[in-house]
């Protein structure tokens, strides 16, 4: 097999890996909150289009937040494409 490939196949399970982590963790804590009463739900989300970011959030810490997390995500998929460019 060649590199594009093998790096290609990588790259799917790892995201993979994440969405499922990713989802896990929302589980986890939404059976937490619904222990707890009281509390204040905030909501955020980022949609890219492109190269432009459009971020959301129901309160300004939570869109900084989002936004921040949108930056980290950006540069770790620029870093995965040159990684994948090299090979």
């Amino acid at each position: 097999m060649s590199g594009l490939i093998v790096a290609s196949l990588l790259m799917l399970i790892v995201s993979i890996v994440l969405i499922a982590i990713g989802v896990l963790l929302i589980f986890i804590d939404s059976l937490r909150e619904s222990r707890e009463e009281g509390r204040r739900v905030e909501a955020g989300g980022v949609l890219i289009i492109g190269p432009l970011p459009i971020v959301l959030g129901t309160s300004e810490r939570v869109a900084r937040i989002v936004l921040i997390l949108a930056i980290v995500l950006t540069v770790l998929a620029i870093a995965m494409y040159l990684i994948l460019v090299k090979l």
